[in-house]
């Protein structure tokens, strides 16, 4: 066990003076040859909670729990207070040879910190200042403070506007301590008050309503097909772009990960859906569909085309994307290929259908032996 070090009052009270001026922790212990960060922190713990007779408490001896010294009476008890209040002032003074730059927020935290136990012009005289100065520099810090809070609410803006809304507070605040120092629940404040999170990944919304009838996984992951239309996924991406959102059903081929069916509307529905359903060619027998749970696919009309269709039905288990990864992968190229990549801002149904039509017939994928999904079905037929 180490030995315990006994530090006088006047120490712990130029620390606590030195932390109010916003020195830091480490250039706090290292100037006054303090040894542990727990050591202050306990002081500053007395200090708050106004228990400042500890101060002058010898080593390992502590008064019981709310109970301070004895006094013989309430005099006794008023000059004891008084003098703690002095000592306290009068090592915060000393703190103020630090440096000149700091001098009037010490000045303005110590009163703000005792005027309710003093009054102000009480410890102006203690500090040898004139009350005059003490309120200028007050509204002088408050002005500084209003401006600094202005002007990093503006940098935090350039930064979201810099990099399109992609980062959350966390990032943004990240690349401002490259150049400033700045608290991240200060930053996700401001971006918070603004809006301007993140707008990259947004919540999914929750279905409502019971859905009709679930199918089993029967697809099972088993994305690999012998030939054209055996197995075919399907699902709904959103297409948060510009002011209007859009939607893209599309139903793919398994074989040769082919796009051949596809909608784009401004409203997911069960219609919306049965008209991508309508696009599809002569199926054989034994043709597999799979999609996720969502209310579309659950729905009453939608599995009655189904049967009609002499379909199989599949679905992804609840909460599971990658039971559907290859529809998924899809729909992660479009968005990134085109609406990331080229930073575009706004939706519209041919930069969507062009690129399906580039996907289709030019995009090569080295699992189709470098060939498009349209020149692979060709060769193999």
């Amino acid at each position: 066990m180490g030995t315990r070090v006994s530090y006088p009052a006047e120490i712990k009270i130029k620390a606590i003076g030195m932390r109010l001026a916003g020195i830091p922790v480490k250039e706090v212990l290292s100037q006054l040859n303090i040894r542990s960060y727990t050591q202050l922190k306990r002081w500053m713990r007395w200090y708050k909670n106004g228990e400042m007779h500890r101060f002058e408490q010898p080593v390992g001896k502590q008064y019981s729990y709310g109970k301070g010294p004895g006094f013989k009476d309430e005099m006794s008890k008023l000059k004891a207070e008084n003098r703690y209040l002095t000592q306290q002032i009068e090592g915060l003074k000393k703190v103020q040879g630090i440096g000149e730059e700091v001098v009037s927020e010490i000045v303005v935290n110590v009163v703000e910190e005792l005027k309710d136990k003093m009054p102000v012009y009480q410890i102006c005289q203690h500090l040898d200042i004139p009350r005059s100065t003490y309120y200028r520099w007050r509204k002088q810090e408050q002005s500084e403070r209003t401006k600094k809070k202005k002007w990093m609410e503006q940098q935090i803006g350039e930064q979201c506007r810099k990099h399109k809304f992609r980062y959350g507070y966390r990032k943004i605040t990240a690349l401002l301590n490259r150049t400033m120092k700045i608290n991240h629940k200060f930053v996700q404040r401001v971006m918070q008050k603004y809006g301007w999170q993140c707008r990259v990944k947004r919540k999914k919304r929750k279905q409502t309503g019971q859905p009709y009838q679930v199918a089993e996984n029967v697809l099972n992951r088993e994305f690999q097909a012998d030939r054209p239309l055996q197995k075919l996924v399907t699902d709904i991406t959103y297409l948060p772009f510009g002011p209007k959102q859009l939607y893209l059903s599309s139903i793919q081929d398994l074989f040769n990960g082919e796009i051949i069916a596809y909608s784009i509307g401004d409203h997911q529905n069960v219609e919306f859906v049965l008209d991508t359903l309508s696009q599809l060619p002569f199926l054989p027998k034994g043709c597999t569909l799979h999609s996720d749970q969502g209310s579309v696919y659950t729905s009453h009309l939608y599995q009655q085309k189904i049967k009609e269709r002499g379909i199989t039905m599949s679905m992804s288990r609840k909460g599971t994307p990658a039971d559907n990864a290859s529809i998924e992968s899809f729909h992660s190229s479009l968005k990134s290929e085109t609406f990331y990549l080229d930073e575009l801002t706004y939706t519209t149904t041919t930069i969507v259908e062009n690129y399906i039509t580039y996907y289709n017939n030019a995009r090569i994928q080295t699992k189709l032996n470098n060939q498009s999904p349209v020149q692979y079905r060709q060769l193999a037929v």
